[in-house]
């Protein structure tokens, strides 16, 4: 069967039966579709099922306009451009036209007078869903211009007025007519500019230099905000915050489950490489523990919030951290070890803020961190009543040492002079690889330590456990 060719003109496009539909009928449609084929709408959005999602459908389904509470690093933006999937695949628009006009009821000047002339002869093109999607970060430096248009001069030195409406140069807003608009922090947009943006939003004009021009755009407003702006500091003018129908509140994971899933989804992977990697999953638990823990701690400003890019980021420190050493030993496999964790400090720090400033306040905090996350995740596997015989060996005057840049080979040598150690092991790595066996190991003994049955002292780059 023939592939039916697309309308050129809007004569064809009137003969194939093509109806105008507003965008929030058109996504509410889609949605409703998505729904009924179980259609996965926000692929890669990890743990809003039943919190945030549901909130957007009602929304979409409401036709109301939406804006994202939440703090950073909570897939605000991500979820915004994923709304793209509930357009059509293309549109009709009259050619030429700045702001997407559909052939049927054209609402730009250009296009009437255009239409007027053409009639059905007008030429249309097709615009895809991707380029119906305009977005743009808050900042100070913003103009009316940018965001709604201005008197174009080189339009005006061709011959135009200044109240001609063919002089105007669109901003952002109009060229995303009949697609999704979205506004990153909205809270940071001067007020001068949350009244333009109320006023096109409410009232269907725009005013440009005191010349005021119906345009009754079609658009999708989203917009972000984080909670302590958006609620506390009256920075977004009344007007403007009733006009979003919906308010989403988003969140972080709400388990070490979610944050895991997220960081082996995000983390930054490279294409084919000499040495193979492996994350136990202890490992990534305490790498995602160390998170949770810093979203409770009263040390740091949860205003600013504990993102997942701090899991993601320290996830990729620690496998960095094995890579280098597999590297620097000649060894094939890269596996994470406890050792690797003090090089998340920097990862850590950078992407969060305390509550005052000490200069070696941070490095203390972090540390506590990770030796509550050890401890948590240690005990979630082990019991130390099932490791008292290994434990005793250090009372008799046994000790070990370790380090970032150990062999893995050593370690499997300690842990058949250890009774009973290989044994442990095989709880959380069941395994004869070498490097495995040397994380476990490495996991077992910093257990001990944090339950205080095994003292630690480092010496030289090395850690040093013993009774």
């Amino acid at each position: 069967m023939a592939k039916r060719q697309k309308a050129r003109n809007i004569g064809e496009l009137k003969a194939s039966g093509y109806k105008p539909v507003t965008i929030k009928e058109e996504m509410r449609h889609n949605l409703i579709t998505a729904i009924r084929k179980k259609t996965d709408i926000f692929p890669g959005i990890i743990g809003y099922d039943h919190s945030v999602i549901p909130q957007v459908q009602n929304a979409v389904m409401s036709g109301q306009d939406i804006i994202f509470l939440g703090e950073r690093g909570q897939a605000k933006s991500r979820i915004m451009r994923a709304l793209i999937a509930l357009l059509n695949k293309e549109v009709p628009v009259i050619q030429g036209c700045e702001i997407n006009d559909d052939p049927l009821i054209p609402v730009c000047r250009y296009c009437r007078n255009r239409v007027a002339e053409e009639g059905d002869a007008t030429p249309i093109d097709w615009l895809p869903r991707e380029e119906r999607y305009g977005e743009k970060l808050a900042t100070p430096d913003i103009s009316i211009a940018d965001l709604i248009g201005d008197v174009d001069p080189i339009k005006v030195a061709e011959g135009r007025y200044l109240s001609d409406e063919l002089a105007i140069h669109y901003g952002l807003i109009p060229r995303t007519n009949r697609g999704i608009f979205c506004i990153n922090e909205l809270p940071d947009l001067a007020e001068r500019l949350q009244v333009g943006l109320f006023n096109l939003m409410e009232e269907r004009d725009i005013q440009i230099r005191g010349y005021r021009i119906r345009l009754p755009l079609d658009m999708f407003l989203v917009a972000s905000a984080n909670p302590e702006d958006y609620t506390n500091r009256g920075r977004i003018i009344t007007p403007l915050k009733d006009r979003f129908g919906a308010q989403a509140r988003t969140h972080y994971p709400a388990n070490i489950e979610d944050e895991i899933t997220i960081m082996d989804m995000e983390r930054r992977q490279f294409g084919k490489d000499e040495i193979e990697s492996y994350t136990p999953p202890y490992m990534k638990e305490i790498i995602a523990e160390v998170t949770h823990l810093g979203r409770k701690s009263p040390d740091i400003n949860q205003r600013s919030g504990v993102s997942v890019r701090v899991s993601i980021a320290n996830y990729e420190t620690i496998i960095s951290n094995a890579t280098r050493r597999a590297v620097t030993l000649g060894e094939k496999l890269a596996v994470p070890r406890i050792t690797d964790l003090p090089h998340i400090y920097s990862s850590t720090g950078s992407k969060i803020e305390l509550e005052g400033f000490e200069e070696t306040r941070e490095g203390k905090l972090i540390d506590d961190l990770i030796r509550k996350a050890v401890l948590n995740v240690f005990n979630r596997h082990y019991r130390l009543s099932n490791l008292e015989a290994l434990i005793t060996q250090f009372s008799e005057g046994f000790s070990v040492e370790v380090s970032d840049m150990m062999p893995a080979k050593a370690y499997v040598r300690i842990a058949k002079e250890i009774i009973g150690l290989l044994e442990a092991l095989k709880t959380v790595a069941d395994s004869e690889r070498p490097e495995e066996i040397a994380s476990a190991a490495e996991f077992v003994f910093e257990g001990c330590h944090v339950n205080k049955r095994l003292n630690k002292s480092r010496q030289d780059g090395k850690t040093i456990y013993r009774s």
